[in-house]
């Protein structure tokens, strides 16, 4: 059923960012004079077909919707005889350097603003996400060496106003990938502010690799363990638990968070328990046996689990008004964009590992993780993508947008088009290196998923 779902998640992504990216060439082609012979969504034989007239745009759907393509008149097919000499003007490789130049880059250009368009109507419309509040860091981390402690609320990083924990996740690991150094200000349980210096020149490949802000020390605190929903017929509604206990401790052992109540209940399976709660005002003793369900953790394991729901983290809606959330989207997509850049070139120069790159397996598998969280967490998840498809049609390879950029480069310093030797010569190249990204790709895709 993840599988399923994973699927059609990836596809329900896909489509847009395509739609959209075509859309960018066919749009501007239009408006420079270039004649559209077809709009294909997704590649090899047709699925479905309209024309309006013979003369019109062809719109296709293909049975590969791993890309699509936007078919321009040429001068060639004119010379074939196949369309009259009247509509030579319309051919694309007729038009100035630059006007072509403006098709090829509208295509990627519509996948930042499809980005930007996503990031600002969730600002718009708001969003939950964790409040920065932080657990008690691990002995020998980052943050415990800076002092922080168990409660410690971070307000900014660098100056700059920290909304909540996914914001300064995201910004750290800018910080971390350039092995730079940080300040935190930080409100503590008394109310104070405190400001802390973070150092990331000692992470290695595998810090990054891994959760950066936990080996950083930086894990959100886990709240108290209050039940929130508790469904009728499980163990814990036959034990008489209620929404809203408090569960305080465990065969007589305290319990002051949620981490510590999963564990005991999961470490539990088939094990009666005498479990001591907080309703409203007084304390009952009651006794719970957790059902034995297999681990998903441990191959052939059980753990013990008694089908309730816990009252969440402390949540922060974070929330734009217009002017002020087109500027965040701008600057998200902006921020992602070099982000990205950079990690391609650390790539490149050997300091960050090729085990980064990810391939379409990995990609639905965050689709359909994705989609279970929500509409919100999808469709961020689809402006995330639409950067990456932006940016990656950009690098200078040819087959790619950005590899015909590079080829109008040449044409606008040299005078004259490149040769058709170099176009071959280059085309079999950008191949190689696709093939070569392809593959490290799908192989990191199948270790992620298998291993």
């Amino acid at each position: 059923m993840n599988i399923l779902i994973a699927v059609v998640a990836f596809i329900a992504a896909l489509g847009p960012l395509i739609i959209f990216h075509e859309l960018g060439h066919y749009w501007v082609a239009r408006r420079m004079g270039v004649r559209v012979l077809r709009f294909s969504i997704g590649f090899g034989r047709p699925l479905l077909k309209w024309q309006r007239t013979p003369a019109s745009t062809e719109w296709v759907l293909a049975t590969i919707p791993l890309g699509g393509f936007v078919a321009m008149l040429d001068e060639r097919e004119v010379e074939a005889g196949q369309y009259s000499e009247a509509e030579l003007a319309q051919a694309f490789n007729r038009q100035s350097v630059w006007r072509r130049a403006a098709i090829v880059i509208a295509g990627p250009l519509a996948n930042f603003v499809l980005a930007i368009l996503v990031y600002w109507g969730v600002g718009l419309y708001g969003v939950q996400e964790p409040r920065p509040i932080l657990g008690t860091p691990a002995v020998g981390t980052l943050a415990a060496r800076a002092g922080l402690v168990a409660g410690d609320e971070v307000v900014s990083l660098g100056d700059e106003p920290v909304r909540s924990m996914i914001d300064l996740r995201w910004r750290l690991v800018k910080v971390a990938v350039d092995r730079g150094s940080v300040g935190l200000d930080v409100r503590t349980k008394a109310g104070g502010t405190e400001r802390v210096y973070l150092d990331f020149a000692k992470f290695s490949e595998a810090d990054l690799e891994s959760d950066l802000l936990e080996h950083a020390g930086l894990v959100l605190a886990a709240p108290p363990p209050v039940l929130d929903e508790v469904s009728a017929g499980g163990p814990a509604a036959r034990a008489g638990l209620r929404s809203d206990d408090r569960i305080v401790a465990i065969d007589g052992q305290p319990v002051t968070n949620t981490d510590e109540f999963r564990a005991r209940i999961q470490e539990a399976a088939g094990r009666e328990l005498s479990v001591r709660v907080k309703r409203d005002d007084e304390f009952i003793t009651a006794a719970l046996m957790p059902d034995a369900e297999p681990d998903p953790r441990h191959h052939g394991a059980n753990m013990g689990v008694i089908h309730v729901t816990l009252r969440p983290v402390p949540m922060v809606v974070v929330r734009y008004g217009p002017i002020e959330g087109l500027r965040a989207a701008c600057d998200q997509t902006w921020d992602m964009t070099t982000f990205s850049v950079k990690m391609l070139g650390k790539m490149v120069m050997g300091q960050v590992s090729l085990k980064n790159l990810s391939g379409p397996g990995t990609m639905a598998d965050f689709a359909g993780q994705a989609a279970r969280r929500g509409w919100v967490v999808f469709v961020t998840f689809i402006a995330f993508i639409s950067v990456s498809i932006g940016l990656m049609n950009l690098l200078p390879i040819p087959m790619l947008d950005g590899g015909h950029l590079l080829y109008y480069f040449v044409e606008i310093i040299k005078g004259r088009p490149p040769s058709e030797r170099f176009l071959e010569l280059s085309q079999r190249a950008g191949m190689v290196v696709l093939a070569g990204l392809m593959s490290v790709a799908l192989f990191n895709d199948f270790s992620r998923l298998l291993f």
